[in-house]
């Protein structure tokens, strides 16, 4: 961190992180920052919990990829069919792909894979995501077949998520330092607390990449990220906060994409705790909340009001719901779970979401009026994750967008790994379980709706809104389309020179 905090330092210094003003400027290495999530425990391993997502998505394919719609379409598979109970999907792999090493690419990597992600040995957040998947064997070197443990129409909804990456056969031991894939972009040097340096693919599949070079930053603090940026150090920078919109669009320096996605920012109440365990106290706390002004004031409007549904507000399975501010009826609820008089709690967040500071602040306002006194305790950037995540009563989270029963299942199924709110009720597992069973699209959606409004009811986890993703870009940067994070086409991004 040493090295960062030096280059940060130098803003307005002709020298950056040992380059000339000259070198800074090159067309061909492309600047961004991440958040350093995990710090000391970062890793290329896609499906480790300390994964550097900014990196393995530069570097790693998946099978199925999400289109520009959103909906599946082909990476490193082809093409993918079911029989007619949805229990054996068969995918067909494309021909000539290989991996950094040289090494090709085909199905007893596929298999290999994904088997990593399965093993209850190894407990990896992912497991959840194809939990369904009892068996993946290897037909021919370019035919897999995936065997379920029982219908699931959905399954390459499920293989878009981002850590189902391909890797080589047996790179189990060294794959969190290499990150060898069939990305656009191979790893030159990893260094999360640093610098991570990407070299172009020549061999990719697609194309060559029109990027020689892209350097990620690990910076913490989501002010200091932008404040990069600004300062001309970054190309780009995904965590802008909504109330610099406006700036920055006044700017012509400049240019912002406002993209609508599924991605939210929320407060956890831990219900295995109390007083979180009584569900009357969680509904208060959500009843409290004036959804609206809180976008309002948060986001600056830039975004979709939930209610406390994860689906996100495009997907097919998203379930319409109400949810004013209603505080007589909270503190009715708070009566009747022996809190007459109110309660106090305490708060954690930390200045890596930008609008978790001001979305806290606004609760605690707007608690207040229900006699619920909120303590903010502002935690440290670095190790958030590991120290405060999953670990203290009530804090704020973050997640990327997800299918609807991805979202559903991997923050509030009993079994979960990411589970951060503890929730354990078998009413609400099983109607995920009737939904991934359903072959009728109609039935299944009418189940991942109850899960959402049995949610609304018992949920340890406010989520007031979904968030419009603000991306602020060099105006050097071309070929990066308004796009959702997980659609960029990495390999067709380019920078324009000052004479270009």
């Amino acid at each position: 961190m040493a090295q960062i905090g030096n280059w940060l330092a130098s803003f307005g210094v002709a020298i950056v992180l040992g380059l000339t003003s000259q070198q800074a400027q090159s067309t061909e290495t492309f600047r961004m920052a991440h958040d350093v999530g995990s710090g000391g425990l970062s890793s290329l391993d896609p499906i480790d919990k300390g994964r550097v997502l900014q990196i393995t998505e530069k570097i790693m394919n998946r099978l199925i990829r999400p289109g520009p719609d959103g909906r599946p379409a082909p990476d490193l598979a082809t093409s993918w069919s079911a029989n007619e109970d949805g229990t054996i999907w068969t995918l067909r792999l494309r021909d000539g792909v290989r991996f950094h090493d040289g090494s090709a690419f085909d199905a007893d990597d596929v298999v290999y894979s994904l088997a990593r992600v399965l093993d209850p040995e190894r407990d990896s957040p992912a497991r959840s995501v194809i939990a369904m998947v009892d068996k993946v064997e290897a037909l021919s070197p370019m035919t897999v077949r995936m065997t379920l443990s029982s219908t699931f129409a959905d399954l390459p909804l499920q293989l878009m998520d981002p850590r189902l990456r391909m890797i080589p056969e047996g790179s189990d031991e060294s794959i969190g330092r290499t990150g060898i894939g069939t990305g656009p972009f191979k790893l030159a040097k990893f260094d999360a607390d640093g610098i991570t340096v990407l070299e172009a693919n020549p061999d990719y599949w697609e194309g060559a990449p029109k990027l020689e070079r892209i350097e990620l930053i690990g910076i913490p603090d989501a002010n200091t990220r932008l404040q990069a940026f600004l300062a001309g150090q970054l190309h780009m920078e995904r965590g802008v906060k909504p109330l610099m919109r406006r700036a920055l669009l006044r700017s012509d320096r400049y240019v912002v994409q406002d993209i609508p996605t599924g991605n939210w920012s929320g407060l956890v109440f831990r219900t295995d705790v109390a007083p979180f365990d009584d569900y009357r106290v969680r509904r208060a706390l959500r009843l409290v909340v004036d959804r609206e002004e809180m976008l309002k004031l948060a986001l600056d409007g830039g975004g979709v009001i939930s209610c406390d549904t994860p689906v996100a507000p495009n997907d097919q399975y998203r379930a319409e719901m109400d949810c004013p501010a209603d505080i007589d009826r909270a503190k009715a609820l708070l009566a009747e779970a022996g809190y007459p008089n109110g309660l106090t709690i305490k708060l954690h967040v930390a200045p890596i979401d930008g609008v978790w500071s001001s979305m806290a602040v606004v609760f605690q306002q707007q608690a207040a009026k229900a006699g619920i006194k909120v303590k903010i305790v502002n935690a440290a950037a670095d190790g958030y994750w590991s120290e405060v995540w999953m670990k203290k009563d009530s804090f704020a989270t973050s997640w990327g967008e997800r299918p609807a029963h991805q979202a559903l299942s991997e923050a509030f199924s009993s079994e979960a790994k990411w589970n951060e709110s503890y929730l354990s009720d078998h009413n609400f597992d099983f109607i995920l379980e009737r939904a991934q069973g359903e072959l009728d699209f109609e039935k299944r959606r009418e189940s991942y709706q109850a899960a959402q409004t049995f949610l609304a009811e018992i949920s340890g986890t406010l989520i007031p809104f979904h968030r419009s993703q603000l991306v602020a870009l060099s105006p050097k940067v071309v070929n990066m389309p308004p796009v959702k994070s997980d659609r960029i086409l990495w390999h067709e991004v380019d920078l324009i020179g000052e004479g270009s």
